[in-house]
């Protein structure tokens, strides 16, 4: 069954401070762990001459691949954290690293894990989070007479608009939740008379992006 759930649309970064101990998070959007590996590789030769970069990820749409590391860490102080708040905020195809910089003063376990997870939690923060809805593509085709209606029943329930087409019919081709779609069917062909032509594809994923429909 298709579920709505959340993705990492666009990587950001963010900083911690520690007892002079710099922790450079950093997030990118992965759906593979090759890319996961791509990532963490340009990460380590951008920050070369850090101690640590430590990392988790979860991918799939149920979040069926989730793995984390301490590089070096104390066990449990920083991977895990990190996955942790991943797991909280509920976002998918996503991977964060974590670099430290070493500031001369031991953390202890606690320190470490509120620094770690606290890191993570600002380049989440600073990243760009989309949700996929289940949808269909619905493509309507009627008169000039009724696309005043259909126009109206589309903006009443909120159905994002893909396009618009003007020739002797008018054809406007738009999203529509999946679990909505049936009912707004129904209400488009009463609106109509019956005379509105409606054709769909099958169940596909979208999102909003920026105000832009973006089809999965």
């Amino acid at each position: 069954m298709m579920e709505r759930y959340k993705i990492l649309w666009e990587g950001g970064t963010g900083e911690l401070v520690e007892k002079k101990s710099r922790f450079i998070a950093r997030t990118c959007p992965v759906e593979s762990e090759e890319e996961v590996s791509a990532f963490l590789e340009k990460v380590r030769k951008q920050y070369w001459d850090a101690r640590h970069h430590c990392y988790a990820y979860v991918i799939g749409e149920r979040g069926q691949l989730q793995r984390c590391s301490d590089d070096g860490e104390p066990s449990q102080t920083a991977g895990r954290p990190m996955l942790d708040v991943l797991l909280g905020a509920k976002v998918r195809n996503i991977c964060v690293v974590v670099t430290r910089y070493f500031g001369g003063t031991l953390l202890g376990t606690g320190g470490l894990v509120r620094a770690y997870s606290g890191a993570a939690l600002e380049g989440l923060r600073n990243s760009r989070i989309l949700e996929k809805c289940p949808g269909v593509q619905m493509t309507i085709t009627i008169d000039y007479t009724d696309a005043g209606k259909i126009q109206y029943i589309l903006a009443q329930n909120k159905i994002p608009i893909l396009d618009s087409e003007y020739t002797d019919k008018v054809v406007i081709t738009a999203v529509c939740p999946l679990e909505t779609a049936e009912k707004l069917k129904a209400e488009l062909t009463e609106a109509t008379g019956g005379r509105a032509g409606l054709q769909e594809t099958p169940p596909l994923y979208y999102g909003i992006a920026e105000g832009e429909i973006v089809l999965f």
